[in-house]
């Protein structure tokens, strides 16, 4: 590759002394370096940034307001503590979620590049932006499959009746039973195989035995709908079957319409997300009301809140709040780094980190008042417990929620609304998937990809993603998903966290990274001695620990009652190898390539390199100005070696 060296001249830049520029190898003069005289418009001309501030803020809104948001936090809520859970899940909001998600959209936006070519701060640690590429990759492709799923359901609800709301179908099995236990008390009563309620003074013994196994082996409408028309299960893992061909054209779909969102690069998706950002506020606020208005609302919403403050001494609670708020805001993926890196020099992202974060936060918990409103409505219509009907996930979203709304007068159109939403949900996070692996190829690949080739970067990602994606529209394709969903994003997001930390706040230097947000901000964040101790020793604890408690709470995969054999879970353990093994990978061909001995290959390869830093040269110009460095640094830089492109940042 030719490295093209220019000299650049002395400048005055209003609000600066005079700065002398050094060799800047790999940057293209932006237009003020020709003309020497100030653009009115902050903006890389070259790579592209956001229209507007909106675009970004809808567009982290969307990421990090994933499904996971609605159908897992309200269940982790009142499984440990209900109203108390709050407690450790905003503790771990400050201590390693915000932290994380501040950090990731501070180092993005300082060095507008993608998750590869951003780790010209440190070259040996390159791999740990192959690690987040393809952890975005192996999530974007199972992701899409279950935005298939609400497509396939969306089209099923435009019908008179709901074809979940009775077990008249071909799919229905004879353990199929709608039940009402609106008249059976859940005091003693139980509602038979034929819906009728009996008490256990009214049966004897082994009759009551027989009624409880039986009525324990029947099935809802909603669960026999998902699991035998639309996935269509088989028994297990190993036994493949055949292709669902609705499932595959509703997957399809999906990719047609993440391809168009992102067709022009974030302008494109910009406008796309101010949709999937805003409209699944406006469902769950209709949803909301209509929750208000059934039977059975409050005691969902009481089951959801009422604090278990005993629940606050066990670790798990703790590991679970820990696990969501990582999870939820989805640092460690390359996702912020990437929609960070579109902004212009001078945002605000430690504003925009608080208002995501928090939003994400306030927004799950608003979530948990629709879901429990309507499971204390089909608690209420069953006859059971509250805690009898809450799950989570997939169970969640595609099972017990269609089967409440199937329940309610005009029940195809509240159908309709919610699995929008879910769509919504599911296309605002998957745009920032594609985009990730998109932007990283580009980036990697400038010359050749950027302007009109992106588009066939575009597709072509979308392409693959789609075949590879098919393997989850078979008959075992659940399963298939579920070792993803176990494997592809846990251990080696929470290694990659650790190195990303390692390497920016305590090779490259906390106090040199805080300077660099003070360049861009202008000012330091508020509080920067906490910040300092958070991102240097609090966060890295809490990610330790977190790895420590996934690791104690690790389960073999599995699928309801099907356990997966021994060498399927190995097959996920490779899974979740392979981004981790990406970064020592890296880190040898790196060594191998430089020059000297090892120490010496070692000491220049986790440097920044010279061209490290703001994109446009006005804005290097900016971070020229000498400042308190680590120790690692000399506390001065001068002017000599500013000319000479060694200086350090």
């Amino acid at each position: 590759m030719v490295v093209h060296i220019e000299l650049k001249e002395t400048h005055m830049f209003p609000g600066n002394d005079l700065k002398v520029r050094g060799l800047v190898p790999n940057r293209q003069p932006d237009a003020m370096d020709r003309t020497y005289t100030p653009e009115v418009v902050d903006e890389n001309k070259e790579r592209g940034n956001w229209s507007n501030k909106v675009e970004f803020m809808m567009s982290c809104f969307s990421y990090a307001v994933g499904l996971g948001t609605i159908w897992r936090f309200p269940y982790l809520c009142y499984r440990n503590g209900g109203g108390a859970f709050l407690i450790p899940y905003i503790i771990m909001y400050l201590l390693a979620g915000l932290p994380l998600f501040f950090m990731e959209l501070a180092f993005g936006q300082y060095a507008s590049e993608g998750p590869i070519t951003i780790w010209k701060i440190c070259p040996l640690f390159q791999g740990i932006g192959y690690a987040m590429f393809s952890i975005s990759f192996l999530v974007a492709i199972y992701y899409n499959v279950i935005v298939a799923w609400s497509f396939y359901y969306l089209f099923a609800s435009f019908t008179n009746e709901l074809p979940w709301s009775h077990c008249e179908n071909d799919w229905n099995t004879p353990a199929c039973a709608r039940f009402d236990g609106k008249n059976c008390t859940v005091l003693g009563g139980l509602l038979n195989t034929t819906g009728h309620c009996l008490f256990q003074n009214e049966s004897s013994p082994e009759l009551w035995d027989s009624l409880k196994a039986a009525a324990g082996a029947s099935r809802m409408p909603a669960d026999e709908y998902f699991h035998h028309s639309v996935l269509g299960i088989s028994d297990g893992i190993e036994d493949i079957g055949g292709i669902r061909w609705q499932l595959a054209l509703c997957l399809l779909l999906g990719w047609i319409m993440v391809f168009f969102a992102l067709l022009k690069g974030v302008k494109s998706f910009g406008k796309a997300v101010y949709f999937t950002a805003i409209f699944p506020y406006v469902v769950m606020f209709i949803l909301l009301i209509r929750a208000a208005t059934l039977p059975g609302y409050i005691d969902g919403i009481m089951f959801y809140l009422i604090p278990k403050w005993e629940r606050l001494t066990e670790a798990k609670v703790w590991g679970d709040a820990a696990m969501q708020i990582f999870f939820a805001l989805s640092p460690c993926w390359g996702g912020l780094i990437t929609l960070a890196s579109y902004n212009t020099f001078h945002n605000n992202c430690f504003r925009d980190s608080l208002i995501v974060a928090t939003g994400n936060i306030l927004t799950a918990f608003f979530a948990g008042f629709v879901i429990f409103g309507i499971m204390g409505f089909m608690a209420h219509e069953l006859g059971k417990p509250v805690e009898s009907v809450a799950t989570e996930g997939a169970g969640l979203a595609f099972i017990a929620y269609p089967e409440a709304v199937s329940r309610l007068p005009f029940a195809p159109i509240w159908s309709i609304l919610f699995f929008v939403m879910l769509l919504t949900l599911g296309l605002g996070t998957q745009f920032t998937l594609l985009e990730t692996v998109v932007t990283t190829i580009v980036d990697s690949w400038p010359d050749k990809l950027r302007g009109r080739n992106h588009k066939w970067v575009v597709l072509g990602a979308s392409c693959v993603m789609f075949l590879l994606g098919l393997t989850m529209c078979t008959r075992n394709g659940m399963y298939v998903l579920q070792l993803l969903d176990n494997h592809a994003a846990t251990f080696s997001a929470l290694i990659v966290g650790l190195c990303e930390i390692f390497v920016i706040h305590y090779l490259y230097g906390v106090d040199r990274f805080l300077n660099d947000i003070k360049v861009m901000l202008k000012r330091y964040p508020p509080t920067y001695g906490l910040w300092y101790f958070m991102w240097k020793y609090l966060t890295p604890v809490v990610i330790i620990g977190l790895f420590i408690f996934c690791t104690v709470d690790f389960a073999p995969s599995s699928y309801a009652d099907v356990v997966f054999p021994g060498y399927v879970n190995a097959i996920g353990w490779v899974i979740s190898a392979v981004p981790i093994s990406l970064i020592p990978i890296v880190a040898i061909m790196k060594i191998s390539k430089a020059k000297g001995s090892l120490r010496q290959r070692i000491d220049s390869l986790i440097k920044p390199t010279p061209d490290w830093g703001p994109a446009l040269h006005r804005h290097r110009a900016e971070a020229d100005v000498p400042r308190h460095v680590d120790s690692r640094v000399p506390l001065t830089l001068t002017v000599a070696s500013s000319m000479n492109g060694k200086r350090r940042r």
